[in-house]
């Protein structure tokens, strides 16, 4: 095969998606052309892309020696530091990029992404608007969403702009990732609500339902009569609900209410302060649930303290890499005597107690819990939880039950990048990446806690 065709042939693999394909057509082309700075960078492109960001990293490098200062090279250069969580070094690349490319929106777009990634909320936006003012389309607009809503949390120009935070967090409808369903009924956009039906519909995991499902009562409470759209995997939780008249499962056909109205919209349309917020939805624990989990939990009667956990979200979520840890971290706390853990990890993650041999010294009930009703159940008879950010959180934090939440550097922007606590679960203490990717001294912290809470037992 020509040079030519091997080149072409390696271009639309990448196109096409076939990266383990494309990157051996790439290796295979810089055996006999290693000066070629373009196949350098996307080898670079379909590794990072592979999620193999050391070797990414190494090809944008090599692409610099022989073309330096090339935007497009630095560009993904800053890129895949941000991965490697070296955001300084990342920032330093995009402004080299946008120093260079002043009237890029792209460049001014990942600079406010790396921005934010070290924690300057005030730069990132200002890079973000910047981007907007180039051109920018959806995805700056809900990156500048994101920024605003994680700089209300801190002292500065951002601090407190909820009512502004809100609004531009409607941007996520623009990225067209989420179905707009029952278009069939009327958006509810603040309007007069008494004798009114309100249908409030869930809009993307399970945690986010948990978390808005506090701002239910406040519906109730302007005179409307709210339905509420669940999933079978949360339905029992909400029976009986308070502020819910009626539940209505996602596969219900079309439905005569008067308005519908997703609920992560909510705190923007009843004006919510999120520095306090309201108090965490009032859930139901069925008594079969409640029994159950007594008899799975059976076993560790004994044990001094009794913690569940959950390392992983879910796999689907794009940030889930950042958010999770493997098990093999928390073996070295079953060390710990009188302390016993149990599995609540769901999912393709499930499968890792098995790899690492862990299913003896941790007990299993992921594999027990059919919904978030057992897990519940579960829930309130241990003393504690330990965990990665998931739906776990918030429904540990919804049930008052004591939850460590072990956060990366810049997490979901409900925590805030600083202190230990959250209004929004008065139950949950945050343990914090104090640098990017920095899990060794969260779990230092955490061992500290843990032994101490058992001298306290």
């Amino acid at each position: 095969m020509t040079a030519a065709r091997l080149r072409a042939r390696a271009l639309s693999t990448h196109r096409a998606g076939r990266l383990d394909e494309a990157i051996e057509l790439y290796r295979r082309i810089l055996e006999t052309a290693p000066g070629d700075a373009q196949i350098w960078n996307n080898l670079g492109v379909a590794l990072r892309r592979a999620e193999k960001f050391a070797a990414a990293l190494a090809c944008y490098c090599r692409a610099l020696e022989l073309v330096p200062d090339d935007p497009g090279f630095l560009g993904n250069l800053g890129n895949v530091l941000k991965d490697l969580g070296r955001v300084e070094q990342a920032v330093a690349a995009h402004r080299r990029v946008v120093a260079a490319q002043a009237d890029s929106a792209a460049a001014w777009h990942n600079l406010g992404i790396a921005q934010r990634e070290a924690a300057d909320f005030a730069g990132s936006l200002a890079a973000l608007e910047r981007a907007l003012a180039l051109g920018g389309g959806a995805p700056v607009r809900w990156d500048r969403a994101v920024s605003l809503l994680h700089g209300c949390w801190r002292p500065g120009p951002l601090q407190g702009r909820w009512a502004e935070g809100w609004a531009a967090y409607e941007s996520r409808w623009a990225l067209g990732e989420l179905p707009d369903r029952r278009p069939e009924l009327p958006r509810w956009q603040g309007e007069e609500l008494a004798g009114k039906t309100v249908l409030a519909l869930p809009e993307q995991g399970f945690g986010d339902t948990l978390l808005a499902a506090r701002f239910l009562p406040a519906l109730a409470a302007r005179g409307a009569r709210v339905w509420l759209e669940v999933k079978p995997e949360l339905a029992p939780l909400f029976a009986g609900h308070p502020a819910v008249e009626r539940l209505v499962a996602p596969d219900e056909p079309a439905l005569e209410a008067d308005f519908r109205v997703f609920m992560m919209s909510l705190p923007g349309l009843l004006g919510i302060d999120g520095a306090a917020p309201p108090p965490p939805a009032e859930l139901a624990v069925p008594e079969e649930a409640r029994t159950r989990a007594a008899a799975w939990l059976a076993p560790l009667a004994d044990a001094r303290l009794k913690v569940g956990l959950v390392w992983s979200g879910s796999t689907t979520f794009r940030g889930n890499r950042w958010r999770a840890v493997g098990l093999e971290r928390f073996l070295s706390l079953l060390e710990i005597p009188g302390l016993r853990l149990v599995s609540l990890q769901k999912g393709p993650r499930e499968a890792d107690l098995q790899d690492l041999g862990a299913e003896g010294p941790i007990l299993d009930l992921g594999r027990r819990l059919r919904n978030f009703a057992e897990t519940a159940a579960v829930l309130q008879r241990l003393d504690l939880v330990i965990m990665t950010d998931s739906a776990v959180a918030h429904l540990a934090g919804s049930l008052g039950v004591p939850v460590w939440n072990l956060l990366n550097f810049v997490p979901y922007w409900l925590y805030g990048t600083e202190g230990d606590a959250t209004p929004w679960y008065p139950s949950m203490r945050l343990i914090r990446q104090p640098a990017p990717g920095d899990w060794d001294s969260v779990f230092a912290t955490l061992r500290q806690a843990l032994e101490a809470r058992l001298a306290e037992a």
